[in-house]
């Protein structure tokens, strides 16, 4: 079974979280990031940033776990910001999977 880390805190700006996801990101534990995702977002939120900059792998499951959670954010009126680093592997599966169509990209 492969690992992954989410970390979620209050930003500095209001109404705002931050979160961040380490490790890989596959079939064994898609289930608990999704949980550790959803369980951290609040109905009051206005912006959501999301770091995957750790993220050393993301299948298949993994970036349907990604759409689910922009679609959810879209229905509680929250944007959602992707911080991602050019050359980074989670960078790369992203741009090729069509995220950017739903989530803004920031290196």
């Amino acid at each position: 079974m492969t690992t992954a880390h989410v970390e979620a805190r209050a930003a500095d700006e209001p109404r705002t979280l931050d979160i961040t996801v380490s490790g890989e990101i596959d079939l064994s534990n898609v289930e608990q990031v999704r949980d550790e995702l959803y369980r951290a977002i609040a109905n009051d939120l206005v912006l959501v940033r999301l770091d995957l900059n750790a993220v050393s792998y993301l299948d298949s499951s993994g970036l349907r776990i990604l759409f689910a959670l922009a679609d959810r954010l879209q229905l509680l009126q929250t944007e959602l910001s992707v911080l991602v680093d050019h050359g980074t592997p989670a960078r790369r599966i992203v741009e090729l999977a069509g995220f950017d169509s739903v989530a803004d990209l920031k290196p």
